[in-house]
């Protein structure tokens, strides 16, 4: 019996199962390294272990790290989460070895489904439909084909090659990537990904519990998810978990795991593979089948017996987002920095299956958290679940847009636009929904209007703050004029760059007029700024209510409340019209230092993984020259032009952060 339980992860993961462990009354052990010393998870557990390292391959993934932890704190068992330790046999092994529970897939069938390619030929022999696979490059029958590395996961090193000339260099970039070997197979246009997730315990009972689908997907990697799928009728998903119970089978597998599939609009489908992981999306299988799955897991690691005869009946539909740190407008950046504030409206549950339909959030974030660059970008995992799938999908775009999220850079207008998108609302989704689709990476503040009323709405919370603090005081700030009819002015950086607001009362101490316009960043100094100009076409507008956090505006007869949270220099305002961060400007910006010509510099934080040049090196413009790896992904910084290396202070493993110098690149 599991006694008392360390769990191998961190962030919601850690979290989802301490949950469960409370309910069933195990003990709960977590690890942390230096950087997560304050992090949720850590405070939630029974016990805790600092594990020494700083970076995720130095601790969290350091397997005998885990085991010495395990042994100091009293553990009789061991969670490995869902990264990479849950697919490592040798780790399940030396777990087994030490006397533990292991609460995973047998190495044995871990070591299986290491390589892709054997675990593809196991279940093509007990005749499962799989893709057929080249390790050969001259075995490759036609194009276009999809290069995969056999071992890894997380989308790491896929890449679509459509005509012969370009597949050797293709296959020996992917190769330099992922370190191992790769084979390609057929790339099917236009398909979904479906996964059946399934429970096998040691008895010989597999069972499957529907299917879901994760098609929406970036980088090849699932930011939507939901159950049941709406391309998936009663008779396919019995074929799809009748397949999913046969590979499993096939393969010996013994835990939680998914059976993921592609899906083409003929009802065809192929096996991808088997994820002997909980899996990140196990949520709104909860959700529709009311059964706690991190319980069964725990359930089957102590020998026991699955507790239904067969696949639980699908109750309503449930939809799952990830928020991630990153910006998807700038090829999905990852962004680092402190989350201020992160308040989702009406939740009714948190890491525990819903009991009743509404808004459940797993999360790895609470105010103050530090969001760094060593980890996943996600933040968090919001579900709704409702008796339709329009009522799903409705209820969770009306909560993202409701969410205070402020601090970093979001996918968070992305997934509202995703979730509103006539195709989605009609089912009309696949793998490439997001690359035929431009308009969702939109700004959700798309009205002109709503921008100009959240710069109004800032700098009225701003004056008011300045007020409370000279009453505080006992005097006026230094530079305020107390003169009802002047005007008051303040420029921020905004969605649509940098912008003046400016707005006059009369001496009722009612809106008299109001603006804003744009400032050429260059020009902040002039004299003009603070001048009301000639014409504007603004609605009309009364203040209601103007505090430091909570501006009341009546906008053509229609009220209107917006929350201020002001960080630094920097005010989040949300309404109804969505969310807006605006950075306060300085009229007399001190001047940036000039960049050596040819300068590259890191668009993001991370380190340097891989550095393909020397100095002195003549390179080709678009030639690969390093990659940086941020948030357990790898972002290639290219020749802008062809040039020679002139300088190269960086090197494999060096620490860089936004702007830092990484290459000097003498043009030709």
């Amino acid at each position: 019996m599991i006694r008392r339980l360390l769990v191998a992860d961190r962030g919601e993961t850690a979290r989802r199962v301490f949950a469960t462990c409370r309910l069933v009354g195990i003990e709960t052990v977590a690890v942390y390294s230096a950087a997560d010393s304050d992090a949720p998870h850590v405070g939630e557990a029974d016990y805790a272990v600092r594990l020494d390292g700083g970076t995720p391959r130095s601790s969290y993934l350091r397997g005998d790290l885990i085991i010495t932890a395990a042994q100091r704190s009293g553990a009789n068992a061991i969670h490995p989460g869902i990264g990479e330790l849950a697919e490592d046999p040798d780790f399940a092994a030396a777990v087994a070895d030490a006397g533990m529970i292991w609460v995973g897939a047998p190495a044995k069938t871990l070591g299986v489904l290491r390589s892709k390619r054997e675990t593809k030929v196991l279940v093509a022999e007990a005749r499962v439909p799989v893709l057929p696979s080249y390790g050969d490059p001259s075995e490759v029958p036609g194009f276009p084909v999809l290069i995969k590395p056999d071992t890894g996961a997380g989308g790491a090193g896929l890449r679509v090659v459509r005509d012969a000339a370009a597949l050797a260099e293709a296959l020996a970039s992917t190769r330099r990537e992922v370190g191992g070997e790769v084979y390609c197979e057929p790339f099917v246009e236009d398909v979904r990904h479906i996964e059946v997730p399934i429970l096998a315990d040691e008895h010989g009972a597999v069972v499957p519990f529907g299917e879901r689908e994760c098609s929406i997907q970036r980088r090849y990697q699932k930011i939507v998810e939901e159950t049941p799928s709406p391309a998936v009728d009663p008779g396919l998903r019995e074929e799809l978990c009748r397949a999913a119970i046969v590979s499993v089978r096939a393969l010996g597998y013994v835990g939680a795991g998914a059976v993921e599939f592609l899906l083409d609009a003929d009802g065809d489908f192929w096996f991808l593979e088997l994820t002997p992981t909980l899996q990140a999306e196990h949520a709104v299988t909860e959700c529709v089948s009311g059964y706690d799955l991190v319980r069964l897991q725990l359930l089957v690691a102590e020998g026991g017996s699955l507790p239904m005869p067969g696949p639980p009946p699908i109750r309503g539909h449930a939809i799952e987002v990830r928020l991630c740190a990153e910006d998807p407008a700038y090829a999905w950046l990852p962004a680092s920095g402190t989350v201020h504030r992160f308040a989702v409206p009406d939740v009714a549950s948190r890491f525990r299956p819903l009991p009743a339909p509404g808004l459940r959030l797993d999360s790895g974030v609470e105010d103050g958290s530090v969001v760094g660059v060593h980890h996943d970008s996600t933040l968090a995992k919001l579900v709704a679940w409702a008796p339709t799938r329009q009522e799903a999908a409705r209820m969770l775009a009306s909560a993202l847009t409701r969410t205070q999220l402020h601090g970093v850079a979001t996918n968070r207008d992305l997934l509202v636009r995703a979730l509103r998108h006539h195709a989605f609302r009609t089912g009309d989704v696949d793998t490439g929904f997001l690359d035929r689709r431009p308009e969702v990476f939109a700004p959700l503040l798309s009205a002109v209007d709503a921008v100009r009323l959240s710069c109004l709405a800032a700098a009225l919370a701003g004056a008011a703050a300045r007020r409370a603090h000279a009453t505080a005081l006992g005097s006026l700030p230094s530079g305020w004029r107390n003169v009802p009819s002047g005007s008051q002015t303040a420029v921020y950086d905004g969605p649509a760059g940098p912008a003046e607001v400016g707005y006059r009362m009369n001496r009722h101490g009612e809106l008299a007029g109001w603006w804003v316009r744009t400032v050429d960043p260059e020009e902040l100094d002039l004299a003009g700024l603070g001048q009301a100009p000639v014409a504007g076409d603004y609605p009309e507008t009364v203040v209601v209510q103007a505090g430091d956090e909570r501006v009341v505006l009546d906008v053509n007869g229609i009220r209107l409340t917006f929350n201020v949270h002001r960080v630094g220099e920097v005010s989040y305002v949300d309404s109804p019209e969505g969310s807006v961060a605006l950075r306060a400007l300085s009229r007399f910006p001190l001047p940036a230092p000039e960049a050596v010509e040819g300068s590259l510099t890191a668009p993001l934080p991370g380190a340097v993984r891989r550095v393909l040049v020397v100095p002195g090196q003549r390179v080709r413009a678009g030639e690969l020259l390093l990659t940086l790896e941020a948030m357990k992904l790898e972002h290639p910084v290219h020749a802008p032009n062809a040039g020679v290396v002139a300088s190269l202070p960086v090197h494999p493993g060096t620490e860089v952060d936004t702007g830092e110098l990484l290459a000097v690149l003498d043009p030709e």
